[in-house]
C-alpha cells in the first residue's frame, strides 16, 4: 500500500524546489552562495573542487550519454532517476551524480542562516524518531556506516519519515533501490571523501556532526510541505 501511495505522490508532485526543467544539454548551475560561504564547516577549496570539477564531470558525462540514449534529451533529472533501470551504469552514475549534487547545494546555507525545522516537520520528526536529536543521530549513523562512497538521506516514504543510505551516486528516487528504501528526498549529505577530506581527512563522523550547522532547513521545510501536501491530495483522490 505504501509503494502505491509513494508512486501516486511522485506523480502528483508538480513542485520542483531546484531547477529540474528539461535542459539539454544538461548544465551545471552556479552555487546558490559563494564558495567560501559554508566555512568553517566546509572550506572554500573543497567547495570549488567539489562543484567545479566533480559535479561538472557528472554533467559532462551525462551529456555524453545522450548520444547512446536519445530519450534522455526528453527527460527531466527527476524522471531519469525514476526510470534509471532503463539505462546503463554510466547513466545511473552520472545522472544520479547530477541529481544528487544539484539537490545537495540547495540544502546548505551559511552558518546561522539556515533556520530550523518548521513546526510541521518537527512534529513529524518527533512522531517518527522521538526527537530531532534522535533523527540526527540516525542520519549521522547512516552516513558513518555507509561503506565507501555514498549518501545519507532523510526521506518521506509516503507515510512517514525514514533515514536511509545509498552507495555511489544512487538515490531514493531510483527504481533500482530496494522498495522499502525508496522515497522523496528531503535532506541529503554526501559522504564521498571528496566532500570533506581536505578539512576532516578520515574523520567522516566529525564532518557529519559539523554539517548540521550548514543545513538549510528552510529548503527542507519547503520540500516536506510540498510532498506531504501531495500525499494528502493523492489520498483524497
Amino acid at each position: 500500500m505504501r509503494l502505491l501511495t509513494f508512486s501516486a505522490v511522485l506523480c502528483a508532485l508538480s513542485v520542483s524546489l531546484f531547477s529540474d526543467e528539461h535542459d539539454t544539454p544538461f548544465t551545471l548551475a552556479d552555487l546558490p552562495y559563494p564558495a567560501e560561504a559554508l566555512e568553517p564547516v566546509i572550506d572554500q577549496k573543497t567547495m570549488e573542487i567539489h562543484h567545479g570539477r566533480h559535479h561538472q564531470a557528472y554533467v559532462n558525462n551525462l551529456n555524453a550519454a545522450v548520444e547512446d540514449h536519445p530519450s534522455l534529451a526528453e527527460m527531466s533529472l527527476k524522471d531519469i532517476q525514476r526510470h534509471i533501470s532503463q539505462f546503463d551504469t554510466a547513466v545511473r552514475n552520472n545522472g544520479g551524480g547530477h541529481y544528487n549534487h544539484t539537490l545537495f547545494w540547495t540544502l546548505m546555507a551559511p552558518v546561522g542562516a539556515g533556520g530550523s525545522p518548521s513546526p510541521a516537520l518537527l512534529a513529524q520528526i518527533e512522531e517518527d524518531f522521538g526527537s530531532l536529536e534522535a533523527m540526527q543521530q540516525a542520519f549521522q549513523q547512516a552516513g558513518a556506516s555507509q561503506f565507501g562512497s555514498g549518501w545519507a538521506w532523510l526521506i518521506w516514504n509516503g507515510e512517514q519519515l525514514q533515514v536511509t543510505a545509498t552507495a555511489n551516486q544512487d538515490n531514493p528516487l531510483m527504481d533500482v533501490i530496494p522498495e522499502d528504501e525508496q522515497g522523496y528526498p528531503l535532506l541529503a549529505n554526501d559522504v564521498w571523501e571528496h566532500a570533506y577530506y581536505l578539512s576532516y581527512q578520515n574523520q567522516r563522523g566529525a564532518y557529519l556532526e559539523a554539517w548540521w550547522q550548514v543545513v538549510n532547513w528552510e529548503v527542507v521545510n519547503q520540500r516536506f510541505a510540498a510532498i506531504t501536501d501531495a500525499t494528502a491530495a493523492s489520498d483524497e483522490d
